[in-house]
């Protein structure tokens, strides 16, 4: 039975049109042999505290001045203006390709959707604390008195 299987996804796998249907038996056959029930308590919590990766957070490590116009131009796509610059995308084939396009500039890291900084907020966290605290001003004791 097992030579007949091989040799009919021999041929499955030889005809173009069939090639699914190869793949999900190959996925099949695999899919009993390995599957195991995990029922247990401790990794039901663990999976649900998990919070999964949506966005790419890209830094801009290298300048694209020297490089060629289409280079420049996926840089800009990407939402860079200088150096050490992070932006933020969602993870989507079109921000994949572009990140893949610059991988020698940039360096990218996988966070959750609660990592992600608008550009005002990465600004406020940079921004150093006051040198001082402003307690009051002189128009406001001259009217109170």
């Amino acid at each position: 039975m097992s030579a007949i299987l091989k040799s009919r996804s021999a041929t499955l796998a030889l005809s173009s049109r069939s090639w699914t249907r190869c793949s999900s038996l190959r996925a099949m056959s695999t899919a009993n042999s390995s599957t195991q029930p995990e029922t247990s308590a401790s990794s039901l919590a663990t999976t649900s505290e998990v919070s999964h990766n949506t966005h790419f957070k890209v830094t801009l490590k290298r300048s694209g001045i020297s490089l060629g116009d289409k280079v420049k131009g996926t840089l800009l796509a990407l939402g860079f203006h200088r150096r050490f610059q992070t932006v933020y995308h969602r993870h989507t084939p079109e921000a994949a390709g572009m990140i893949l396009k610059v991988k020698e500039l940039v360096e990218v890291e996988n966070v959750p959707e609660h990592m992600v900084r608008t550009p005002e907020e990465q600004r406020r966290e940079r921004k150093a604390v006051r040198g001082y605290k402003v307690v009051g001003n002189r128009r406001e004791s001259l009217l109170n008195v």
